[in-house]
């Protein structure tokens, strides 16, 4: 068997597993008949969307899906290529799009443990990535000034944070899309669980 050119994570209601990408395409939706099935959203289509490999690159492309596609919050309308790291959004079910070195020119961070955090640090991960669960749509991290709010703290100290998590997590420049970067590496490489998610919700 060939070694596979990236991951799939997949998070369901049967939680959260790794799906390897290799040379077939991947069609993912709620037909007995998909590649990847998932049977537990009931805004799946039978097959909803399919990721393949061209070249060097992996796409997506929904499949006539009656809910839409997005990746990174942003609805599919062709075919679009697949960056590490990329967000999902299959009906509720949400996938992160995870490549290797063959794909991405940098290896997959699967696996990779998540750094120290202080508790302050982790509950503003929390807080950063709880409203990716809510309301079964897709939605941003939350802002700088959600969090604070959520933890009763001021803006000033949120950002302190989010600086040193950043750091912590490999995350450089300016961009705003860093907040997305943050949330996906948290839960890629476990420092916050869909059980933080939906505790108290």
């Amino acid at each position: 068997m060939t070694e596979p050119f990236g991951y799939l994570e997949i998070w369901d209601d049967a939680g959260t597993r790794l799906v390897p990408l290799r040379d077939d395409p991947v069609i993912v939706g709620k037909s007995d008949q998909s590649t990847v099935q998932i049977t537990s959203d009931p805004s799946m289509s039978r097959a909803h969307a399919v990721i393949e490999r061209l070249g060097s690159i992996w796409c997506l492309r929904d499949l006539g899906s009656k809910n839409g596609t997005l990746v990174n919050g942003r609805p599919v309308t062709a075919q679009q290529a697949l960056h590490d790291s990329d967000e999902i959004l299959l009906g509720r079910t949400r996938l992160v799009f995870r490549a290797d070195n063959r794909t991405e020119g940098s290896a997959t961070r699967v696996g990779l443990a998540p750094p120290e955090l202080t508790r302050r640090e982790r509950d503003v991960l929390v807080a950063l990535c709880r409203p990716l669960l809510e309301g079964g749509v897709f939605r941003e991290p939350a802002e700088t000034k959600e969090i604070a709010r959520h933890l009763v703290v001021s803006e000033g100290a949120v950002k302190q944070h989010l600086l040193h998590l950043y750091d912590k997590f490999g995350i450089y420049g300016t961009s705003e899309r860093r907040r997305v970067q943050l949330a996906n590496e948290a839960l890629g490489r476990g420092a916050v669980h869909v059980s933080d998610l939906t505790a108290g919700s």
